[in-house]
């Protein structure tokens, strides 16, 4: 009778249990379908692929109850629309390089890189620790983003020019294919900025349109095929030391989140943003080989270049500070941080890479 009585208890209390917690796990982790359009194609595998991996680590963490669609730029969005689709809520997220938007103003150049800014480890450390990420989201916010790093390319290379480049002379009237903040400042050296999408460049390459290109770096400019007809390949980037791409986030579909959703979005974003710049480091190396073999003349920018390229780009950060309380504010933070930042990368990593690189050159093939 006993046992009867414990079993009929049991089965009640079980039943009782089994009826509250079912909506509360319901509301924790809800079906949810985004969708998320890229600004890349899909033959740009390293740039597009961040966001499948960002979407297979979503989907996996939560059994596949929030899916994330990706699109390819184009298919659903221009590519240069991406964060404009989603500010207005036409789609829940993007993938996108944040100077994309600097039209808008220039204080979204900060999302993605700037003119002698920080390379790859730095804009991490800055991002996640020196107080980026809230401040750019602060700033997003009023374009109805919320936004989190999710890819780098590291250092980008200077572009692939149709003729030598000696000295600054060399740059006056030189049409390129610059995107952005960077446009802006070479501008003042007598280049002329050019906007032109990625499947539109070498076709202007070859007809002469444009003398010049920037894209990524080796392992996608090889894609693209520039060497072929713009065979000087310059370096470095100075207009992308450490280019961050970012997941864009409609902000009322952010907040409207489970909190669970939200740790898993934030921690997938960091995996994919650590996936990105480790895949391109295992691919360039072999594609640079490839492309010097191929007919590519390798070449680093003069050191009048540079030194003219840096003062144009503080004359840049001077007018712009002066009228932009946003871009100032952001600007000061990073500037801060990239003094303190190579104050140790120059004790460290500089010594430690520049004798492993001369052992290189001395020793091994």
């Amino acid at each position: 009778m006993e046992r009867r009585k414990f079993l009929t208890t049991a089965g009640l209390a079980a039943a009782a249990t089994t009826a509250f917690a079912a909506p509360a796990i319901a509301q924790s982790a809800p079906e949810l379908k985004w969708r998320l359009t890229s600004s890349f194609p899909k033959s740009l595998d390293t740039l597009y692929g961040g966001a499948l991996v960002f979407a297979k680590y979503v989907a996996e963490a939560t059994d596949n109850k929030f899916q994330i669609q990706v699109f390819a730029g184009g298919e659903i969005a221009p590519g240069l629309e991406a964060a404009n689709v989603v500010s207005n809520g036409s789609v829940e997220a993007c993938h996108t390089a944040s100077y994309y938007y600097w039209g808008k103003d220039p204080t979204f150049a900060f999302g993605t890189a700037v003119p002698f800014g920080l390379n790859a480890r730095m804009q991490n450390a800055w991002f996640y620790y020196g107080g980026a990420n809230e401040l750019l989201n602060e700033f997003y916010a009023k374009h109805n983003l919320y936004a989190l790093p999710c890819g780098n390319t590291g250092a980008q290379m200077g572009g692939w020019f149709r003729k030598e480049i000696k000295s600054v002379a060399d740059l006056k009237g030189i049409k390129m294919r610059i995107g952005g903040f960077g446009g802006k400042v070479i501008s003042k050296l007598g280049v002329v900025p050019q906007s032109i999408a990625g499947g539109d460049i070498y076709p202007a390459l070859e007809k002469g349109t444009i003398d010049a290109t920037e894209w990524v770096g080796p392992y996608d400019d090889e894609k693209l095929g520039f060497y072929k007809v713009a065979p000087y390949y310059y370096y470095p980037g100075w207009w992308e030391g450490g280019a961050a791409l970012h997941l864009m986030i409609n902000k009322e579909k952010w907040e409207a989140l489970p909190a669970a959703y939200k740790a898993i979005v934030t921690a997938a974003a960091q995996a994919a943003n650590c996936d990105m710049m480790a895949r391109y480091d295992q691919l360039n190396p072999a594609a640079l080989r490839r492309l010097v073999a191929g007919g590519a003349k390798l070449r680093p920018f003069p050191a009048d270049v540079l030194e003219a390229s840096f003062k144009a780009a503080q004359e840049t950060y001077a007018e712009l500070t002066a009228g932009n309380a946003a871009f100032k504010k952001v600007y000061d933070s990073m500037v801060a941080f990239r003094g303190e930042e190579y104050l140790w990368f120059q004790v460290s990593e500089y010594t430690y890479d520049t004798f492993m690189m001369g052992e290189q050159r001395r020793k091994w093939s």
